[in-house]
C-alpha cells in the first residue's frame, strides 16, 4: 500500500528499491573450498585465496552457480546462459583483494518478478531486475581494542546473491511485504536460510519522494538494513527528512545511509555522487561462464512447489481464504503440517482454523517454532477427525488439546481416560431435558409467554447435567421441540 506524506505543500509519494543480499547455502565460498558455515571462530575459515595471497586463483564453486539459478528460476526470471564476473574496483577494509569479485554487465540472472501479499489483501507484482553472484566482504571489528580495529576474515568469500528490485514499491508495508515474500521463496527453495539476524540476508533500501505523477526524485541508500522492523522504521523516517529537505529549498543528496535503531534515524555514510563509477572490468582470472545445455531445464524439473503456487492451490482445492492461505503458506513446514493434518481429519477449512488459531497460538505464547511442536500433525488430525464424527463437541475439544499440548498424548486416549465423548443417545438427551423443564415449570411458562432468551438458560442447566458433553446440535433441536410442545 503506498505511502503518502501530507507536507505543506502537497501530497508526496515514496518511490522504493531495493538490493537484497542472500548469502548462498553451500558448504564452501565462492571462489575457494574454505568453510562457509555460521558461527565458526573468529578467521578459522579462511583459505589463502580468501586471505589474497600472491598467485592464489580463484575457482568457482559450482554449487553456487546452482544455487542462483534455482533462485533465479523461482523468481520468474530470465537465465543467461553466458555471464560474465568483474572486478569492483572499491575500497573494502576487510576485503584482502581490494577489490570484489561480482558481476554488474552480464549477470546469470535477469529481469523476473514476484508478487507480493498486503495487509488489506490485495496482491501486487513487483519488477525484478536481476540477479547477481558476488563474494561478500570481511568483517571489521572496533570493539576489542582502544586504538586498533581487527579483521574477521571467516565471511570474506563467501557465496552471495544480490538481488535488485524495480523502484515498483510504494511504502514501508510494501517493503516488508516484499522482502518477507522474497524471504519466503529463498527458504522453500532452500538458496538462503533468510536469517537476518546472522547476517545471511541484508537489504539496501533506496528511498526518494515525489509529487504523484512526477519523474522520480533523487534518492538515497540506506545500508545493511537487518530486519523487517528496521526496514519499516528507516523508510519512515527517511522519507520524512527527504520531504522536510525538500520543502525547505535544500537539496537531497545522493549517498549512503546508515540506520541508528537507538536514535531512531538515519545518518550519511557517505556521498554516492559518483556511484556509477566502480572501474568494472571483466576478472582477468576467471572466463566468462557459459551454462552448459540443458542445465537449466534439469535444476527447473527439481524445484519444489514455491509459496504462491501453494497459496492458490490452497484456495482453489481446499476453499481457504486468501488470510487462512497466506498465513499457512509463510513457511514451508508449516504448510506441509497442515496439509498432513487434512489428510488424516479430512476437513480443510476446520484444519486452517486449529492450526492458525489454537497450534500457533500456543506456540508464539511459549516462544517455540512448530518444529518444537508437543503436537505433531498426525495427532492434530486425530482430534479433528473426533469433531468430525462428533465424538466430542468443538468446546471439549479445546479442552482435549490443552492436554494433548502439555503431556504429548493422542486426543482419544485423553477422551478415553477422561470419559469426554459426546452424549448423543436421543433418548437420553430426552430424558434430561425432560428433568431440567419439570425442575423449571416458572421459566418454562414464562418461556412459552415469549421470554426466548430463556433457551439459553434451559441449555445451560442441561449442558451442566452432562459435564458439557450433549451434542449441542441435538440437544439445541430436542429442547426446542419439547418447549415448543411438539
Amino acid at each position: 500500500m503506498a505511502d503518502l506524506i501530507q507536507g505543506e505543500t502537497g501530497t508526496w509519494e515514496v518511490v522504493i528499491g531495493m538490493e537484497v543480499h542472500a548469502q548462498v547455502i553451500a558448504n564452501t565460498k565462492l571462489f575457494s573450498n574454505a568453510g562457509a558455515t555460521f558461527g565458526a571462530a573468529q578467521n578459522e575459515q579462511v583459505s589463502m585465496v580468501d586471505a589474497a595471497m600472491p598467485g592464489m586463483l580463484p575457482v568457482l564453486n559450482e554449487k553456487c552457480v546452482e544455487q542462483a539459478i534455482r533462485t533465479g528460476l523461482g523468481l520468474n526470471a530470465q537465465i543467461n546462459e553466458t555471464s560474465v564476473f568483474e572486478r569492483k574496483n572499491y575500497f573494502y577494509p576487510d576485503l584482502p583483494q581490494g577489490y570484489q569479485i561480482s558481476q554488474f554487465q552480464h549477470p546469470i540472472v535477469g529481469k523476473g518478478v514476484i508478487e507480493i501479499d498486503l495487509p488489506d489483501g490485495a496482491t501486487k507484482e513487483i519488477g525484478i531486475t536481476r540477479l547477481h553472484l558476488e563474494q561478500d566482504a570481511g568483517k571489521s571489528i572496533h570493539d576489542q581494542h582502544p586504538t586498533k580495529s581487527y579483521v574477521d576474515l571467516n565471511r570474506s568469500g563467501c557465496a552471495l546473491m544480490e538481488i535488485v528490485s524495480e523502484p515498483d514499491l510504494r511504502g514501508a508495508e510494501e517493503a516488508t511485504a516484499y522482502l518477507s515474500k522474497l524471504r519466503m521463496i529463498l527458504r522453500y527453495l532452500g538458496t538462503c536460510d533468510g536469517n537476518m539476524e546472522e547476517g545471511s540476508m541484508r537489504a539496501d533500501v533506496n528511498v526518494s519522494v515525489r509529487k504523484p505523477g512526477d519523474a522520480y526524485g533523487t534518492r538515497a541508500e540506506i545500508k545493511n538494513v537487518n530486519s523487517l522492523k528496521a526496514v519499516q522504521q528507516a523508510i519512515h523516517f527517511e522519507s520524512q527528512r527527504q520531504v522536510t529537505l525538500i520543502e525547505e529549498g535544500k537539496p537531497v543528496i545522493q549517498e549512503t545511509r546508515l540506520w541508528d535503531p537507538d536514535k531512531q534515524e538515519t545518518r550519511s555514510m557517505r556521498s554516492k555522487e559518483e556511484a556509477h563509477d566502480y572501474r568494472y572490468f571483466p576478472d582477468p582470472d576467471l572466463l566468462p561462464l557459459k551454462l552448459r545445455s540443458g542445465w537449466v531445464d534439469e535444476i527447473r524439473q527439481t524445484l519444489p512447489e514455491l509459496p504462491d503456487q501453494k497459496k492458490h492451490r490452497f484456495m482453489k482445492e481446499h476453499g481457504l481464504s486468501l488470510y487462512d492461505a497466506t498465513v499457512l503458506i509463510a513457511e514451508k513446514i508449516r504448510a506441509a503440517y497442515f496439509e498432513t493434518v487434512v489428510e488424516t481429519g479430512k476437513d480443510a477449512k476446520l484444519t486452517a482454523n486449529w492450526v492458525i488459531n489454537e497450534l500457533l497460538g500456543a506456540l508464539n505464547k511459549d516462544g517455540k517454532s512448530l518444529a518444537d511442536s508437543p503436537v505433531s500433525a498426525a495427532d492434530l488430525g486425530g482430534l479433528i477427525s473426533l469433531i468430525k464424527d462428533d465424538t466430542i463437541s468443538g468446546k471439549i475439544a479445546k479442552d482435549v488439546f490443552a492436554e494433548m499440548y502439555a503431556t504429548g498424548k493422542q486426543a482419544a486416549t485423553i477422551v478415553e481416560e477422561k470419559g469426554l465423548r459426546q452424549v448423543t443417545d436421543i433418548a437420553e438427551i430426552e430424558a434430561m431435558i425432560e428433568s431440567v423443564l419439570a425442575e423449571h415449570p416458572d421459566n418454562v411458562q414464562a418461556y412459552r409467554a415469549g421470554k426466548d432468551k430463556l433457551f439459553g438458560f434451559f441449555v445451560g442447566q442441561i449442558m451442566k447435567k452432562t459435564g458439557g458433553k450433549a451434542n449441542p446440535g441435538m440437544l439445541n433441536t430436542l429442547l426446542k421441540e419439547k418447549l415448543d410442545g411438539k
